[in-house]
């Protein structure tokens, strides 16, 4: 699974200007930075869930080499398989709600403002639904790994903490890099649609 994937999603669109934005520009922009969003967030989604299959493909594979002793890797697989699950539930989810291309501008901002909001919501727990269960499934791998290995290098203590010290700057990394978007990207984007939002409610009443 990609370390970019997620901020890469925001950086994909044009950096917010927030409640300073002008509002010529945001009607002007709207629909393409609409569509724009939706077909990032497909494909972070669906290389995602691919990833996971992926992975825990790999992970099989390793079981079935190991024999019935490599069990406990079974349960990696199946944390694995439950983030890709994650990710296809947030296509199906965005499908269901997803609006026709002619429904009002009202409606579509509104839908707008709800999606930013469960990404800012999903960003902000990353570590929770993601980060989580990732290290758990490495951990369990990595121990069956290094109990039923015939070779010495995966007991070795310099490079046990070589690959914790890595996965643990590979977290904090994902960590961050999604608080950075919710900052730079998704907080602004929301003060924009709601600056747009307001503006077209204030001109209807």
């Amino acid at each position: 699974m990609n370390l970019n994937d997620y901020e890469g999603v925001w950086k994909r669109q044009e950096l917010p200007v927030g409640a300073e934005a002008d509002l010529a520009i945001l009607r002007e922009t709207f629909e393409t930075k609409r569509r724009k969003m939706a077909a990032t967030l497909s494909a972070r989604d669906i290389v995602e869930a691919s990833a996971g299959v992926v992975v825990a493909v790999a992970f099989g594979f390793k079981w079935w080499q190991i024999g019935k002793e490599g069990w406990p890797i079974a349960l990696a697989i199946a944390l694995i398989l439950g983030v890709a699950t994650f990710f296809i539930r947030e296509r199906f989810r965005a499908h269901r709600i997803r609006l026709r291309t002619d429904a009002p501008l009202l409606a579509k901002l509104g839908a707008d403002i709800a999606e930013l909001q469960h990404q800012r919501h999903l960003l902000f727990n990353v570590s929770i639904w993601y980060i989580a269960p990732c290290v758990a499934s490495m951990l369990i791998f990595a121990a069956t790994i290094s109990v039923n290995s015939p070779t010495p290098l995966s007991r070795d203590p310099l490079f046990q903490a070589f690959y914790w010290l890595f996965a643990a700057i590979l977290c904090w990394a994902i960590w961050w890099l999604n608080r950075r978007a919710v900052c730079k990207q998704i907080d602004p984007r929301i003060a924009e649609l709601e600056k747009l939002r307001t503006d077209l409610l204030s001109s209807t009443s």
